[in-house]
C-alpha cells in the first residue's frame, strides 16, 4: 500500500510509541477524528497497524512490540492500574510479579508497602523495589533476556513451583474477545502459568490496547484469575463472561 505523508508520519510515531491515538493524532495534523479513523482504517487492512480502542498498533503478528516501546505506550494508564492493584494487596502479605511493563508500574505503586515479599523473575521489578526496605525480594533464576531483564525457562518455573503466595500479578501481552490471555513467547507462558498455580489470588494488570490484539500462545482465561485491572470499559460481551466467572474487573482510568 503506497502511503500518503501524514500515514507515512502515523507509522513512524507507531514504531516510535508502540501506539497512536485517534484524538492525538487529530490534533496533531489538524485534521477531523473521521480523516484518522479513515488513514487507521486503511492501514490496518493493508497490514500495517492493528486497530485497537481508540487507536491502532504496529501489527505484531507473532512478535511483541520493543521493550522500550511497550514502556512508553500509555504510561499513565500503566501508572493507575499500577497503583489500583498495589492498593487491593494489603502490608504483610507475599506475592509474585512476573515481566511486563505494567507489572513494574505495580512495583513502583508498592514503594510505601510495609512487611512484604515479592517474588519476581523480573529484574526490573527487582531494582524497583530495592527502594522499599520493607520488601524482602526473591529473584528467580533461569536464563535472562537482554531486551526486557525478564528471566524464563524452566529452572524459573522449578523456581516458582516452591513458593505459595498470596497473590500473583501478572501481567499479559493480549487479551481475546473470549477471554483469553495471550503472549508471544511460549517458555514465558509456561512461568506464568506456574505462577497462577502457586498463589491464593491472581490479580491480571492490562490496559486497553491489549484487549482484540493477536498473540499465538495462550496463558489461561480470565475465568481462571480473581481480579483484572485495566483502564476503559471492556467490550460488553466480555464484561459478561467475567460477571458469569465472578471475575471482578476494576476499572483505573489514568488521572489526566
Amino acid at each position: 500500500m503506497p502511503l500518503n505523508m501524514r500515514q507515512s508520519a502515523i507509522m513512524e510515531l507507531a514504531r516510535a510509541e508502540g501506539q497512536v491515538r485517534v484524538e492525538d493524532l487529530a490534533a496533531r495534523f489538524d485534521v477531523t477524528l473521521q480523516t484518522i479513523r479513515r488513514d487507521l482504517t486503511d492501514m490496518a487492512e493493508a497490514g500495517l497497524l492493528e486497530r485497537v480502542h481508540g487507536g491502532a498498533v504496529p501489527r505484531a503478528g507473532v512478535v511483541n512490540l520493543g521493550y522500550e516501546a511497550r514502556r512508553r505506550m500509555n504510561a499513565e494508564a500503566k501508572a493507575a492500574i499500577g497503583a489500583a492493584c498495589a492498593a487491593a494487596i494489603p502490608d504483610n502479605s507475599s506475592l509474585i510479579l512476573n515481566i511486563g511493563t505494567t507489572t513494574e508500574a505495580v512495583a513502583r505503586a508498592l514503594l510505601g508497602h510495609k512487611n512484604i515479599m515479592v517474588v519476581t523473575n523480573n529484574m526490573n521489578v527487582a531494582n524497583i523495589l530495592l527502594a522499599n526496605p520493607g520488601c524482602e525480594i526473591m529473584v528467580a533464576g533461569g536464563g535472562l533476556r537482554r531486551q526486557d531483564g525478564g528471566l524464563v525457562g524452566e529452572l524459573t518455573t522449578q523456581f516458582f513451583e516452591q513458593f505459595k503466595v498470596d497473590y500473583a500479578v501478572i501481567g499479559t501481552s493480549a487479551l481475546d474477545q473470549e477471554g483469553d490471555l495471550l503472549d508471544f513467547d511460549l517458555a514465558e507462558v509456561r512461568v506464568s502459568r506456574a505462577i497462577l498455580r502457586q498463589a491464593r489470588q491472581a490479580f491480571v494488570v492490562s490496559d486497553h490496547s491489549k484487549i482484540g490484539r493477536p498473540a499465538p500462545a495462550r496463558i489461561a482465561s480470565l475465568s481462571e484469575v480473581d481480579r483484572l485491572f485495566t483502564d476503559a470499559p471492556l467490550p460488553a460481551d466480555l464484561a459478561r463472561r467475567c460477571t458469569e466467572w465472578h471475575t471482578a474487573v476494576t476499572l483505573c482510568p489514568p488521572r489526566s
